[in-house]
């Protein structure tokens, strides 16, 4: 089924994705005003879903917009979308912005508008087998973001500028240093191990709470691995054991290169081996249960 074919979610209605339209004057369209969500989905089941859900709601919160729909709403609707898919591990994207008004204005409308609910799902690529066995690539940059990037908003315009420096360095991905003191990747929470200890940096106002982020945590206290939530320093960064980074559809990155110099030895370190399978037995699980 191609993405033509695939139907997606518009305000109450599921239609193929070339129908869907918003008109021009939405505040998503024109000011970034808008709250987003990516929701994996394994073997038919979505990667916890009531986080995500949280988070959204967080989100919302963040931003003053009520939540247009009810656990259960969002629950049928990604649920809808999944099954057009079925046996297909996918990627769930949704997004809602403040809605529509007749006027420009920075100031939020101050009469009641209708939210704009739009969600769509992608089929997760097979992960390139190099990856794993070799690792990721990655440099250092200084963090230009705004100081909310706890908020899952869309205006992402310096996350693109950042990663596309990634790209054109010939990296993936780039570690954040704000401060001296590494945040995230432009898309991802980051992991080290220093002297066999996990660590990630604290949950705050400059880096976004992942769920994969907290699932490794959780992991890590069941498998009785040494963990903590701790700044990390760039310097501590520079002499890292392992590093690793994580998002919902990226899963654990190995990241065994950064600016160019070998993070350790330059392969994937036994800390990421041990966390890899314990992640993968989860999904596992996850995709096995009916």
């Amino acid at each position: 089924m191609t993405m033509e074919e695939t139907k997606v979610y518009l305000n109450g209605e599921f239609m193929p994705l070339s129908q869907a339209k918003i008109p021009v004057m939405d505040r998503g369209f024109l000011f970034g005003d808008s709250v987003y969500e990516v929701v994996p989905a394994y073997g038919g089941r979505l990667f916890r879903l009531s986080q995500h859900l949280q988070r959204l709601s967080n989100s919302l919160h963040a931003i003053r917009i009520q939540n247009p729909l009810t656990t259960e709403q969002w629950t049928q609707v990604l649920e809808t979308l999944v099954k057009q898919l079925p046996g297909v591990d996918q990627s769930i994207y949704l997004q809602v912005t403040r809605g529509s008004t007749p006027l420009r204005d920075h100031a939020m409308p101050t009469g009641a508008i209708e939210p704009t609910v739009f969600a769509m799902s992608n089929p997760i690529p097979t992960p390139d087998p190099k990856v794993l066995e070799q690792g990721i690539s990655a440099i250092t940059l200084e963090d230009i973001r705004w100081h909310r990037c706890d908020i899952k908003a869309t205006t992402l315009l310096a996350n693109v500028l950042v990663r596309q420096q990634a790209k054109d360095h010939g990296a993936m991905e780039a570690i954040l240093i704000r401060d001296g003191y590494a945040t995230e990747g432009a898309a991802s929470n980051l992991f080290i191990v220093d002297d066999d200890q996990l660590i990630t940096p604290p949950k705050s106002e400059h880096l976004l709470p992942g769920i994969t982020r907290d699932l490794v945590l959780e992991l890590a206290a069941e498998a009785e691995l040494s963990y903590a939530e701790a700044n990390i320093s760039h310097e501590q960064l520079e002499t890292a054991d392992e590093i690793w980074l994580t998002s919902s559809t990226k899963e654990i990155m190995p990241v065994t290169h950064v600016n160019d110099m070998p993070v350790n030895d330059g392969k994937p370190g036994p800390v990421w081996q041990k966390m890899q399978k314990l992640f993968l037995a989860y999904k596992e699980e996850l995709s096995s249960n009916p």
